[in-house]
């Protein structure tokens, strides 16, 4: 990801529909500053990347260390990191696309980091596609929160996989 990919971030984070799914509450814009902020500080502790498909710009994703106190304070002393994606363009949903990312993000974590455990925070009940991805690459629940009423959804989702297992299920 560079400064040359503000033009795609805007555009994704400008439409309700992509939010409706990337967002725990009902956000249905982020204005360019405010982009620009969310992604400057992610960068700061992440390795960020453009997905790509077809030559052309289709999503975001990125392998953060892991910012949840409530996380770390379970595993200290533990690498622990998160995964989180994006696919922006509509016409390249329900085509596989986030399952290889989430693959691909999962092996550079503990193969290339050196990760102990990489979490996928933030899944909301209403969206079960980014769920399925997350259990097709080996990620199991870790922890299932009740929203409270009023809220989009009726549970957020934490899912994670430890090295020992991703390790193990390689073999």
């Amino acid at each position: 990801m560079t400064e040359d990919d503000w033009p795609a971030l805007e555009k994704w984070n400008s439409d309700p529909e992509v939010l409706y799914y990337s967002e725990g509450d009902d956000v249905s814009l982020y204005t360019p500053e405010m982009v620009r902020k969310i992604y400057r500080g992610v960068c700061a502790n992440a390795f960020c990347f453009i997905i790509e498909a077809d030559d052309e710009p289709v999503g975001e994703c990125w392998l953060q260390r892991m910012n949840l106190d409530w996380i770390l304070a379970k595993h200290p002393g533990k690498d622990c990191r998160r995964i989180d994606l994006v696919i922006g363009e509509k016409d390249y949903w329900g085509r596989g696309i986030g399952a290889t990312v989430i693959e691909l993000l999962t092996e550079f974590g503990f193969e290339h980091q050196k990760a102990d455990m990489i979490f996928g925070c933030s899944i909301w009940d209403f969206n079960p596609g980014s769920q399925r991805i997350m259990e097709k690459a080996g990620y199991e629940l870790y922890h299932r929160q009740k929203l409270e009423p009023g809220r989009k959804g009726n549970y957020e989702l934490t899912m994670y996989l430890s090295k020992d297992k991703y390790f193990k299920d390689r073999d």
